[in-house]
């Protein structure tokens, strides 16, 4: 058992150590209650009471969290629950970017977790990357971070977007209105992050100037996909027949990057999910890149992390009862 402890933590730069608070101190009260601590404010100091392991991360919180905001960067109270989840795991971790997606409109996109800054380091080295796992991660918000800083260099010609429509049963005839209006349903995810990055006027200015490409997956064989960065997103949809067709398509001068969970597949039972498949074929192949997010990782609200554990849990249970079954 813990004993009890104090720790003084003291701050040099007073605008920072308030942005280190945050808006009403409300970085400071989450800290309390994810870690059942006291904290209170004195001037430029903070002192933690409680015990001495949620002292000593919380302690290790604000003091990296404090290295972040005099960095330039802000915190939110979700780097608040990152830094505990983190730091209470590996103490030596880091939760400082050393990486980060710079934009030509001056912005910028840093990563949030140790696997985000790893995802974002395969997606510079290699052409084809993988990134699997729970939904909130921000594997499709750093892809398409990643593919505007490429566009707007000149590094790629264009971006294509694509996902599988399994909910239409990849007919998409059925549906009213042109291609991408049939497709849009789909690919919202895609135009938020892109709508967010780079606004939506200017958004829509490069998909009308044809510099972004809406295409479902059922369109794309046949092609050669050269120049571009190509993102295709919730992967978990496509049959083994279908990822095969896609990871074929790219040409020269590409870049792809495929996301997906394969915990929430929407495919029949009898029809195993290309993604999963994929990851487990292609692991180890040399030139791919391959980032497996996990529950800490997750930038939505704390009880996601929750959901997504209890979730995975009942999956693995799910799966050992199968197994017992089979035997």
């Amino acid at each position: 058992m813990s004993s009890m402890t104090k720790k003084i933590v003291e701050f040099d730069n007073l605008d920072n150590f308030a942005a280190l608070c945050g808006p009403h101190d409300e970085h400071l009260k989450r800290l309390e209650q994810r870690l059942s601590i006291d904290v209170l404010i004195r001037g430029n100091q903070v002192t933690l009471s409680g015990s001495t392991d949620d002292v000593d991360t919380g302690a290790a919180v604000l003091r990296q969290l404090y290295k972040i905001v005099s960095q330039g960067h802000p915190v939110t109270i979700g780097d608040v629950d990152r830094g505990v989840t983190i730091l209470g795991q590996n103490p030596s971790e880091s939760l400082s970017p050393n990486t980060e997606v710079k934009l030509n409109s001056g912005g910028r996109v840093i990563p949030r977790t140790p696997r985000q800054r790893e995802y974002l380091d395969l997606m510079s080295k290699y052409d084809l990357v993988f990134a699997l796992g729970p939904a909130g991660t921000g594997k499709t918000y750093l892809a398409m971070a990643t593919a505007i800083s490429a566009l707007l260099s000149k590094k790629v010609k264009h971006i294509i977007l694509t996902r599988p429509a399994v909910e239409a049963g990849e007919r998409l005839g059925f549906l009213p209105g042109d291609l991408v209006e049939k497709v849009n349903p789909y690919l919202r995810p895609l135009y938020d992050a892109l709508y967010d990055l780079v606004g939506a006027e200017r958004g829509q200015k490069l998909i009308e100037h044809g510099q972004i490409e809406i295409a479902p997956l059922a369109f794309m064989r046949g092609r050669t996909l050269s120049d571009a960065f190509i993102i295709l997103d919730e992967a978990q949809n496509c049959t083994i027949e279908q990822m095969k067709m896609f990871l074929t398509r790219m040409g020269y001068h590409s870049k792809v990057v495929v996301n997906g969970d394969i915990s929430q597949t929407d495919l029949p039972p009898d029809r195993p999910s290309g993604l999963e498949h994929a990851a487990t074929v292609l692991d180890g192949v040399r030139g791919i890149g391959m980032c497996v997010f996990e529950e800490s990782d997750v930038m939505r609200h704390p009880l996601v992390q929750s959901i997504v554990r209890a979730y995975n849990a009942e999956r693995l249970r799910y799966q050992m009862a199968a197994e017992q079954e089979s035997r």
